[in-house]
């Protein structure tokens, strides 16, 4: 009787290892990709925004109330013209008060003169009178430049491309309150990571993208790069000419795309299938590790120039808990 009971255990414990071995034997469901040719294009990332290739920013050397503006945004100016006045009423006060100093000097002046002529004063007395004549004549001219900054005129020939601030508004000190320069050329100024710059020269080709403009490829060329970086954000300042039939505008961002090397009719696979330098294969219903040697990296495909062929069944993504060597089946292919 005692064996007996002990049968029906024997029993489900045969079938629990039959299963557990069923599970561990049983082939994994991959999905496989087969590599393809096409072009590779080793690219550097940045973003950048569209600038004018000539321009300035005019902004208050004073802090006052603006009192007269130009309604000019957008209409050509010449270098001088009066773009905005400031309140200077202040300013000429003093100018008044000391115009009318150097009027009693200059008689005072004047009057020493003619009784220097007759001796009938001292040569001390002349040459004190004429030193405070030059004094305020200094003070006046010093006060008519300070009354110029209370005019803000446009610094070159251009275009108004913007204006900003209202009269009656304060406009605080380095404010810009005008952008003047030339519509055309533009420049795309991006700001480059310091490891990625000495890839990066004049002449090459750029490949631009634009929110204002979706599923638009735009183009442009390196132009100029600064030669000294930024220490604290570790990155340079690359200039990329734009054509003149370029649909962006001023101010516009773009995603930059500087061109560094081309490779064509490449062997490709999808990034996602690589981990390091490693790739899994399928051969028969066997999972196989292989090391490749890789060259263009970039978000969508990686160039491989060696380790596999065209015919390879490569998995995709890549399986990092599938051993080397694992019975596998084949679930989905792709492209």
């Amino acid at each position: 009787m005692r064996v007996r009971r002990w049968i029906p255990g024997i029993v489900v414990a045969a079938a629990v290892v039959g299963g557990t071995a069923w599970y561990l034997l049983r082939a994994a469901p991959v999905s496989i990709v087969t590599p393809w040719r096409g072009d590779a294009a080793e690219i550097v990332y940045a973003s950048g925004s569209v600038e004018p290739h000539t321009w300035a920013k005019v902004a208050p050397v004073v802090r006052e109330r603006i009192v007269e503006q130009c309604n000019c945004e957008g209409a050509r100016v010449a270098q001088g013209d009066v773009l905005a006045r400031l309140d200077d009423s202040e300013v000429r006060a003093a100018l008044g008060e000391l115009e009318a100093r150097r009027a009693l000097a200059g008689q005072e002046f004047q009057r020493q003169s003619v009784l220097a002529d007759k001796n009938a004063t001292s040569q001390q007395a002349l040459d004190r009178a004429q030193s405070e004549l030059s004094q305020i004549e200094a003070l006046v001219a010093g006060q008519k430049a300070r009354l110029e900054t209370y005019v803000i005129r446009a610094p070159t020939p251009g275009v108004v491309l913007r204006q900003d601030g209202k009269v009656g508004e304060i406009a605080e000190l380095g404010t810009v309150l005008f952008w003047v320069g030339e519509p055309k050329p533009l420049l795309v100024i991006a700001e480059v990571n310091e490891e990625d710059i000495p890839r990066v020269e004049v002449g090459q080709r750029t490949l631009l993208r634009a929110d204002a403009f979706p599923g638009q490829i735009l183009e442009a060329v390196v132009n100029r790069i600064t030669p000294k970086g930024d220490p604290v954000t570790k990155t340079y300042r690359v200039y990329f000419r734009l054509p003149d039939n370029t649909p962006l505008r001023i101010g516009m961002s773009t995603d930059v795309n500087i061109v560094i090397r081309v490779a064509k009719n490449a062997l490709l696979v999808p990034s996602v299938a690589i981990e390091g330098n490693n790739i899994v294969v399928v051969e028969g219903e066997t999972a196989r590790l292989r090391e490749i040697h890789t060259g263009i990296r970039g978000n969508n495909g990686v160039e491989v120039l060696s380790g596999i062929d065209a015919l390879a069944q490569v998995i995709s993504p890549y399986p990092a808990e599938l051993a080397d060597g694992a019975r596998v089946t084949v679930a989905a292919a792709q492209r």
